[in-house]
């Protein structure tokens, strides 16, 4: 502990609690850490962002309202709804809206916060998916950054559902024929959730609690689980120069740190902008939810559109198993839902079990380098695309003049067909760009000079690349495929185990097999082709 009268108060009070909690060498010790800087980065910064705005503007809101379903006559600033029984949760609602001073801006800006975290959040982990900044050590933070996802998503719902409006009472409808489309639980777990019968009285109190309290909790451990991981295991970066497994390059931790105050207010203020200008879910005129009526033109936030998508589309089947009714039309695009999920939570462990590679991987993978999971990753977002235009069948129906069964019948068609092509189209693509950088390699960049040769015939020059740039486009590591031979090569393994080594050696092929990937040019390959000016003959 420093002494002196010369010390001023800040530094007394810093002083005082770097001798008890030992601040100061925590702080020292990190601000010497370097933080890669890219723009992909700032993602996973909106994401934390958003989620303080969602925490701020939700306190604020808290203070005025009420989560009740009980009956109250609405005597408020709203002329239209006046004299209107209503329950306590919307008319609470509505004085937020009209008469709290600035409770309008800060509901909004509320909601809008929320989308804006569920798309970043989505937005950042493709971008982990597609560079491979999932693999070890940082499965675990993969694994946070899921359920993060999936948090977000049922907090968007709950609070969603709160303000107790037509519109909000329509969407619970559609949960709750899906909650009770469950064989043997889903009964009792309707009966749970809204307090007895559809729709009950407890279910806006009961969603308050989910929303308010259990959702943000485990939200704000998740997100202090992640930033601790990304501090023990240091951050990704891209390849480049001078960027090794064993280092980082980047800006020091004081400038970043003033980088993230900027994109901190340029967040807040952007969210507030749209807020301020952008009118979303008007509740005022959609009017108290009555279980009688249902709101035309429904539409779901657009991270739940996978789901009402799938439920839109799916045909109306029904059958009857041990004298109980199985309704296929909700319990399909359910068991869909969850599927198309868990193959985006599991992928990595997927991967990491074919590959059994158990080396740590601090550099980034282009995307191109790792044609299947590129792919892959964007027929998971192609599938996702086509399921949201399925939430919006009636309004695309209504503003496109079409019956809404062929909207129907198209999403159907093209849930099936779209992943397919884009799946199809992204591996030719990424096969495409590594074949053009293999050429690169070998033959040097086109100068674009053209040079005329005694004989008349024209040839082109070419240069060979740059150092740094011939780094960039052979760095990466490439998987050979699993021989079958050495799959079962155990003597008498159990049935489970040789199924397991097979599947494996099939999926070894398909992700790093002939036609995966194009292989890259060895440094004699290189040596051979490389010339200080090649002439490349025009054809």
């Amino acid at each position: 502990m420093r002494g002196g009268s010369n010390m001023g108060k800040g530094e007394i009070l810093a002083d005082w609690a770097d001798g008890r909690l030992g601040v100061r060498r925590l702080v020292r010790e990190k601000a010497r850490r370097a933080f890669p800087d890219h723009w992909s980065f700032l993602l996973g910064e909106i994401c934390l962002y958003s989620f303080v705005i969602l925490v701020v503007t939700g306190v604020y809101l808290t203070f005025y309202f009420h989560p009740s379903m009980q009956e109250v006559q609405y005597n408020g600033s709203y002329a239209p709804l006046r004299g209107q029984m209503m329950s306590e949760a919307f008319a609470s609602t509505l004085h937020i809206s009209f008469d709290v001073r600035g409770g309008l801006l800060i509901r909004q800006a509320h909601h809008w916060a929320a989308l804006v975290f569920v798309a970043s959040l989505l937005a950042h982990m493709m971008r982990v998916f597609f560079t491979g900044a999932f693999r070890k050590p940082r499965e675990v933070n993969w694994v946070f950054g899921f359920l993060l996802l999936v948090l977000a998503m049922f907090a968007g719902l709950t609070g969603y559902d709160l303000p107790d409006d037509l519109l909000s009472g329509t969407g619970l409808a559609v949960v709750n024929g899906t909650i009770l489309s469950i064989p043997i639980v889903g009964t009792y777990l309707s009966m749970f959730l809204f307090g007895g019968e559809f729709p009950g009285h407890e279910l806006v109190a009961r969603f308050n609690t989910i929303h308010v309290l259990i959702i943000p909790a485990l939200m704000v451990g998740l997100l202090t689980a992640h930033l601790a991981l990304v501090l023990y295991h240091g951050h990704t970066q891209y390849p480049g120069r001078g960027r090794t497994n064993s280092n980082v390059v980047g800006v020091p931790a004081k400038v970043r740190a003033v980088k993230s105050a900027g994109y901190f207010l340029l967040v807040t203020g952007a969210v507030f902008v749209i807020a301020a200008v952008a009118q979303i879910n008007p509740v005022w005129q959609y009017g108290p939810y009555r279980a009688d009526q249902v709101s035309a033109g429904s539409q779901p936030d657009w991270y739940m559109g996978v789901a009402d998508g799938l439920l839109r589309v799916m045909p109306g089947w029904e059958i009857n198993f041990w004298g109980h009714t199985l309704a296929l039309d909700n319990l399909i695009p359910l068991t869909a839902g969850v599927g198309f999920f868990l193959a985006l939570g599991v992928h990595p462990f997927i991967e990491s079990w074919v590959t059994r590679d158990g080396r740590e991987q601090n550099l980034l993978d282009r995307p191109r380098n790792r044609p299947v999971r590129t792919a892959l990753g964007v027929a998971w977002l192609s599938f996702y695309a086509v399921a949201l235009i399925g939430a919006g069948n009636d309004i695309i129906a209504v503003r496109l003049h079409v019956a809404v069964e062929s909207v129907t019948w198209a999403v159907r068609i093209g849930l099936f067909v779209v992943p397919v092509a884009a799946y199809s189209v992204t591996k030719r693509w990424a096969l495409g760009l590594q074949r053009g950088d293999r050429e690169k390699v070998l033959h040097g960049r086109e100068t674009g000079i053209v040079k005329r040769l005694p004989d008349g015939e024209f040839v082109e020059l070419h240069e060979p690349l740059a150092q740094e740039q011939l780094h960039l486009l052979t760095q990466h590591d490439q998987y050979r495929p699993i021989d079958p031979g050495t799959a079962n090569a155990a003597a008498n393994p159990g049935a489970a185990l040789r199924l397991a080594r097979i599947l494996r050696a099939r999926l070894s092929r398909s992700l790093y097999g002939e036609g995966a990937q194009i292989t890259k040019p060895t440094a004699q390959e290189y040596k051979d082709q490389n010339r200080p000016a090649k002439e490349v003959r025009l054809r």
